[in-house]
């Protein structure tokens, strides 16, 4: 633990009553739950086992006024080498049941779009095979309205069920919003705008071939695999596709192709990802990530925005 030593014993025991003793992790190592394999630890990882756990907990951190992170995949993360200070809310495993009803898939924050996607496919459901080979979960992805090949979340939600944070120190409320409601665009949201919590979202599909959308599904994780460096560690797209151009191949042009600072690496396979090449330090991949954006801007006169979030410390 580190500096709220003596106020977290009643918050501890409060969160571990909601989620059980099993449910709160004290100094547990980000590395482990991010896809680019760094990062520090976190003072304490709760894992919320339904939505009524989940809510609870986030009045908990709420009224403590503690900081709060929440995290899914994180493979949209980097979380600095001194670690996450406060609560770390989880959403994965602990929070991932599917359910379908007629066209529509129901999935709580941390089911996998890869599983809700064959969930949807078993049941002769299209609408979410681009998007599927997305590490992220269903609410990450609907926080940034994740997109692929042509496909968006945009596309095929309908609502999500969000926890609304109050006034400080104040419990938050659990709100329904429709995705008209949501201002999604690219890369963004009313979710990241109002720091709310996706609890589960809901989304309407179109009854097709099984068949014919795993065949499309297995099309685009062999373009995904042809182009992208997916054997190793990293954050996914790195950068923000910039206006009137791809960072990949501005990336490219600049000569930053394989490009290093300690063990993080521009990748010689797709010059938009920064990968880990095995005991990067965040510190050397968030170098890297500035000496390119400058790189970039220097030579082309193109800010490139990082896709990737810098969380904790560093």
């Amino acid at each position: 633990m580190h500096e709220y030593d003596s106020f977290n014993e009643e918050v501890l025991a409060a969160l571990g009553a909601v989620v059980g003793e099993d449910g709160v992790l004290l100094v547990e190592p980000m590395r482990e739950h991010t896809t680019f394999q760094v990062g520090g630890s976190a003072d304490v990882v709760v894992l919320p086992r339904s939505e009524a756990e989940a809510v609870r907990a986030l009045d908990i951190v709420a009224l403590s006024e503690l900081p709060l992170t929440v995290v899914g995949n994180g493979s949209d993360l980097l979380v600095g080498d001194r670690g996450i200070r406060g609560i770390v809310i989880l959403f994965r495993e602990n929070m991932s049941e599917i359910s379908v009803e007629g066209t529509r898939v129901r999935a709580q924050a941390g089911a996998l779009l890869r599983d809700l996607a064959l969930s949807a496919a078993e049941a002769g459901l299209s609408g979410l095979e681009p998007l599927w080979g997305i590490p992220a979960t269903v609410g990450g992805a609907c926080h940034m309205n994740a997109g692929a090949y042509g496909g968006q979340i945009a596309d095929v939600l309908e609502s999500v069920r969000v926890w609304v944070p109050g006034e400080t120190g104040y419990p938050g409320s659990v709100k329904e919003i429709s995705v008209k409601d949501l201002h999604l665009g690219y890369r963004k949201s009313l979710i990241a705008e109002k720091s709310l919590v996706v609890l589960s979202a809901t989304f309407a599909l179109m009854p097709d071939d099984a068949c014919a959308i795993q065949s499309a599904m297995d099309e685009f994780r062999r373009r995904r695999e042809e182009k992208q460096p997916l054997e190793m560690p990293s954050a996914g797209s790195t950068f923000k596709r910039p206006e009137g151009y791809f960072a990949g191949k501005l990336i490219m042009d600049a000569g930053l192709r394989g490009a290093r600072v300690g063990a993080a690496q521009v990748s010689e396979k797709h010059c938009g990802f920064v990968i880990n090449t095995g005991g990067a330090r965040a510190k050397d991949v968030r170098a890297l990530i500035e000496h390119v954006q400058a790189e970039v801007k220097r030579q082309f006169g193109v800010e490139l925005e990082r896709e990737v979030k810098l969380v904790g410390e560093f």
